[in-house]
């Protein structure tokens, strides 16, 4: 078991990272990324996911034009498109690929590696680009590289008495 001190002290240490080296991401790495959202729980466990990975520069570029916040995507030398298949899970693929989401998200970070959710995005555009048929959904298109200038501060989060009821 992981201790559970040193586990939520790694939650806190987390950022989200905007700014990417060149460096290519070794293989081994991208896989134990791909393992981890793979070990995902999902609903009935049926998985309803496909990760389709981006390295091709001109579709990263265009994808960060129909990422409102996400322009820095066009950066990374590794995207993931977390894509839900409605036709698997009708209700619960949202939250199954978001699990799958933060799986990758805390690997990547154990390997030294940052990444960003991009939640707003120009969902069809970026189906259409990436030749996914209608049924799909794309959650978000994950950027992965290795962190370049200084490592963002934290952001101040509400106390536990602000957000926790008792009843």
């Amino acid at each position: 078991m992981i201790d559970p001190n040193l586990f939520l002290k790694f939650l806190k240490d987390r950022r989200s990272i905007r700014a990417f080296q060149d460096n290519k991401i070794p293989e081994t790495e991208i896989e134990m990324i791909l393992e981890a959202g793979r070990w995902a729980p999902s609903a009935s466990n049926r998985q309803p996911w496909e990760f389709i990975l981006i390295t091709n520069k001109e579709i990263l570029l265009k994808i960060s034009n129909y990422a409102s916040y996400g322009k820095f995507i066009r950066e990374a030398p590794l995207a993931i498109a977390i894509v839900g298949k409605t036709k698997v899970s009708l209700k619960w693929y949202i939250i199954d690929t978001s699990l799958v989401t933060m799986n990758m998200m805390l690997m990547a970070w154990t390997l030294g590696i940052g990444t960003c959710w991009i939640g707003t995005m120009k969902r069809e555009k970026v189906k259409k680009l990436l030749g996914l048929v209608e049924s799909d959904y794309v959650l978000t298109v994950l950027p992965f590289g290795y962190q370049r200038g200084d490592k963002p501060k934290p952001r101040p989060r509400k106390s536990l008495k602000k957000i926790v009821k008792k009843i």
